[in-house]
């Protein structure tokens, strides 16, 4: 199946507020402790988030390694509105800062980060190496990456099947979106192919049926 890019950013409000009241506590869970098996504990460092959405993974990466930071990017203000507003609720706002930037170019002032972990943001790119030229940016030759992100299926009929499983009880808006970054996303072996591109000496592993992971040290210069 032809890739179909979606837009890059969720900037329409009711479209952000729908992505962050859905429950997405499995997946966002498991990003949190395949960091710690793969990547351990960050410790008392600052870490990037790229893509960072409504925050949930960070609010969640904050309660389980409490003595690191957070810097979290995204371009969109609905999305990071949102994020500001539901870490003061969970009293995370002194972990956790929202950083409004569009890579490649975001002028992150900490840079280089010992660890940089992203979920979502890969299918939303139409160019993919912004990404990976992003760690090598803001990561040094030792940093931490943890990047999750959706598979896209081999037809569309698998596509709908995926729907129908996670998001079958959803608003229509999560369905559409949901389908639509599943047709957005890349392959294993396409991500593999952009790894090697960059010079990044990154695992590659599926971890679900809808699911991949890239993991590893950055090697960044």
């Amino acid at each position: 199946m032809q890739r179909v890019p979606e837009p890059e950013l969720m900037d329409d409000p009711q479209q952000a507020l729908a992505y962050a009241r859905a429950d997405f506590s499995e997946p966002h869970e498991r990003f949190v402790e395949l960091f710690r098996q793969h990547c351990g504990d960050p410790g008392q460092t600052t870490v990037l988030d790229l893509g960072c959405g409504p925050g949930d993974i960070c609010r969640r990466f904050a309660r389980a390694f409490p003595e690191c930071r957070i810097h979290a990017l995204d371009a969109s203000p609905a999305m990071l509105d949102l994020g500001r507003s539901d870490s003061r609720a969970a009293q995370l706002d002194g972990r956790i800062e929202f950083i409004q930037g569009y890579l490649p170019d975001a002028g992150l002032a900490a840079a280089p980060y010992d660890v940089i972990i992203s979920n979502s943001l890969l299918h939303h790119l139409k160019n993919p190496q912004v990404l990976w030229q992003s760690l090598l940016r803001y990561g040094h030759a030792a940093t931490r990456v943890l990047i999750m992100d959706l598979m896209r299926p081999g037809a569309l009929r698998e596509v709908d099947s995926l729907v129908e499983t996670y998001a079958g009880n959803e608003p229509e808006i999560l369905r559409r979106d949901f389908h639509n970054s599943l047709c957005a996303a890349y392959t294993p072996d396409e991500v593999s192919a952009q790894l090697r591109e960059q010079g990044l000496g990154l695992n590659v592993t599926t971890i679900s049926d809808r699911h991949l992971i890239v993991w590893g040290v950055s090697g960044g210069s």
